[in-house]
């Protein structure tokens, strides 16, 4: 049986897909929680918080960004760990976004489109390994 050596495995493109978001989702946090933890005036001075302030959530989204570079770094090495925090990850990212929709009601609805996408790269393709 001949194999031919540019043959993708099926679904390996969502499974790029998903490590791409993962990783632009992990870096725009990082970047988010380091302007809030400067107090930074990107965001309102009149801010209400459920809990917290401007730093505790500059934390939070800190190492939410972190975990999700992690996990990034996971799906490209096509570990289970990435793709399990993968599909956490993309699903508690589309519940925050729906907080945002009154707010940024279009991109919050490209990005819960993209959290869907994510999530079902992972569950469909993720566990996906090559035989050799």
């Amino acid at each position: 049986m001949q194999v031919d050596p540019y043959a993708h495995e099926k679904g390996s493109g969502w499974v790029l897909f998903a490590w791409i978001m993962l990783a632009f989702a992990g870096v725009m946090n990082i970047a988010h929680g380091i302007t809030a933890l400067a107090n930074s005036r990107f965001f309102t001075d009149d801010a209400v918080f459920v809990f917290g302030d401007l730093r505790t959530w500059g934390w939070i989204t800190l190492i939410f960004g972190v975990v999700e570079l992690f996990a990034a770094a996971s799906v490209w090495r096509g570990g289970e760990f990435g793709r399990w925090v993968g599909i956490l990850i993309a699903g508690l990212n589309a519940v925050a976004h729906l907080g945002t929709m009154q707010a940024y009601p279009f991109w919050s609805i490209v990005i819960i489109a993209f959290d869907v996408l994510v999530i079902y790269a992972l569950a469909v393709y993720g566990g996906r390994r090559s035989e050799t």
